[in-house]
């Protein structure tokens, strides 16, 4: 684009004070900085935009700007909130290297001129190829009737000879090219997108080139609405790719765009073009997730519902609103089955409830299954840190061995626990829990606390990824109820009488300690995070612990064994 498309756009806010003869210029990229030098980080045509937090006195401008003009920088915008105007001898320095010159008003954001920057370069450099660029355009912004992603990856191999396929983070395909032979293994897909996640976590400059056999792959990320889009050749992000988010946000949530080509060696004609192309996909990803808002919500409704003891009846009356929206032509009230997921990372600072939400959503389709309308029969809400799935089963059928049919722990992770092993490498952890199918509003609430027990369960277990289902708590929380008293009383006080005592005659806080170390799944930081201790000092309490129960916390069995004890006591 060129410098006079920027002056004549108004809610940019700048101010031509020098250069006018120089407006016909292109803009190849944007790039904010207030380092006193800048040209490591520059590589020609940019817009720089800058605070002037580098000017200490007049005599810095000049060797400022001249960095900048060796740098072969197309202009230079300067923010007038610091100073309140752009210093006279930063005027007169660009005067003198015909470096142009604007002045951004104090009520315009630099994130708001990079991004009309980035967005138009995008769509303006390819040249010649912008034409093919117009045609994915308009193919997509015409809805549904348009053909979807589908038809801009038919429109990359008709155009540019280029096979194209578009993933999910767990490697399910959400769109490819028609008559694409051979088509992408399974096997090929979970190992491109571990490959995509393992760099995006790293934060490596897309695109990422993976070879898998004999054939080399270029990944693009397609990301979703609020995010930074991919940087362009000719545009440098200060921070790297991931600039301003939290890597972790949406590592788990993106799409990413396969090519069957090395893009090491491509101009940056052909480069712009397929970041368009994620652009535009980027457009369907957000559309279909504006979609799942209205099963969002009745998710959301049937949970607090059943969290905060709603009567049956009125749960039952959400329940019928939901089904014709979950299964289009159903005649009567399906069974319903709860999945409960958490996301969490080693820090526990971030809130992953969304996060998990998303993800879950993906892992609940038929990994088999091809394009994103597979998710359209699945609510998922999320309350704090943990997302919870309602998943309507049409009918359940009895498997052989006795049991209900439905959605099976170990199964929906079966096909996606390389990539997101990949995606969580280092500190993170997918832990889910699936509960029996149930029939009526009454065992909602009943379904949803097994589910949250077989996910405490799966978190107990080592790995990155790990599920749990109800059948693996019959042998012990659905059978509580059932434990004589006498029995009871004598497991819970050879567990937990050593502690009391302990509490009462020094007030250790033990028991509280206990439990929330079993409720942070043995995460030290988490723990320490919510008793407001110092790690050294939760350490201390757990080894009093260990000492008093002769128990060691760190294995599944005693912790099992205490939590049966806290929930029996």
């Amino acid at each position: 684009m060129r410098l006079r498309a920027l002056l004549d756009t108004d809610a940019l806010g700048l101010k031509l004070l020098g250069g006018e003869d120089e407006l016909d210029r292109t803009v190849r990229g944007v790039m904010t900085t207030d380092l006193r030098d800048p040209s490591r980080y520059l590589s020609g045509g940019e817009l720089v935009l800058t605070g002037l937090a580098w000017r200490r006195d007049a005599a810095d401008s000049e060797p400022f700007v001249r960095l900048l003009v060796q740098a072969q920088v197309t202009a230079l915008a300067a923010g007038e909130a610091e100073l309140g105007s752009v210093p006279e001898d930063l005027v007169v320095a660009c005067a003198r290297h015909r470096l142009p010159l604007f002045a951004v008003h104090e009520s315009v954001a630099f994130a708001t001129i990079t991004e009309h920057v980035v967005r138009q370069v995008s769509g303006e450099r390819a040249g010649d190829l912008a034409a093919v660029v117009d045609r994915h355009r308009r193919m997509m912004t015409s809805g549904p009737a348009g053909g979807g992603p589908d038809v801009v990856l038919d429109l990359l191999g008709s155009d540019l000879d280029l096979r194209a396929w578009v993933l999910s983070p767990t490697g399910r395909q959400v769109a490819g090219p028609k008559d694409a032979e051979p088509a992408l293994s399974a096997e090929v897909c979970a190992k491109l997108a571990a490959e995509h996640l393992a760099a995006t976590r790293t934060d490596r400059r897309a695109p990422h080139r993976v070879t898998v056999g004999s054939t080399t792959y270029s990944l693009f990320p397609v990301r979703g609405r609020g995010q930074p889009p991919v940087t362009p050749p000719g545009a440098r992000a200060p921070q790297g790719a991931g600039a301003g988010r939290d890597v972790r946000e949406t590592v788990l949530s993106d799409w990413l765009l396969v090519v069957e080509a090395d893009a090491g060696d491509w101009a940056e004609e052909r480069l712009d073009l397929l970041y368009g192309v994620t652009q535009l996909i980027a457009v369907e990803r957000d559309r279909r997730d504006a979609a799942r808002t209205v099963r969002r919500r009745l998710a959301q409704e049937v949970l607090e519902l059943v969290q905060t003891g709603a009567a049956p009846a009125e749960i039952a009356a959400r329940l019928r609103v939901a089904a014709p929206v979950l299964l289009p032509g159903l005649g009567a009230a399906p069974h319903w089955q709860v999945v409960v997921a958490r996301v969490e990372w080693e820090d526990g600072d971030e809130e992953t409830g969304r996060v998990a939400q998303t993800l879950l959503e993906e892992i609940l389709v038929d990994p088999h299954a091809t394009g994103p309308e597979q998710s359209d029969r699945i609510a998922v809400a999320h309350t704090g840190g943990e997302a919870v799935a309602l998943v309507p089963l049409p009918a359940v059928s009895t498997e052989h061995d006795g049991s209900e049919a439905g959605v099976l722990a170990e199964a929906l992770l079966e096909s996606v626990r390389e990539p997101l092993s990949a995606g969580l490498d280092g500190d993170g952890r997918v832990t889910l829990g699936v509960s029996a199918a149930v029939h009526s509003a009454e065992g909602l609430r009943g379904a949803l606390e097994e589910a949250r027990h077989a996910r405490r369960v799966a978190a107990a277990r080592p790995g990155r990824v790990c599920a749990a289902g109800h059948q693996e708590l019959a042998s012990h929380v659905l059978l509580l109820p059932f434990v004589p008293d006498d029995v009871r009383r004598a497991f819970t006080a050879r567990l937990l009488d050593p502690l009391r005592d302990y509490d009462r005659r020094h007030r250790a806080e033990l028991i509280p300690t206990l439990e929330a170390f079993l409720d942070s799944d043995g995460s030290w930081t988490r723990c320490a995070n919510r008793l407001h201790l110092h790690v050294n000092t939760l350490r201390y309490r757990v080894g009093r612990i260990e000492q008093l129960t002769g128990r060691d916390l760190s294995r599944l069995e005693d912790k099992l064994d205490f939590f049966l004890a806290l929930r029996m006591s």
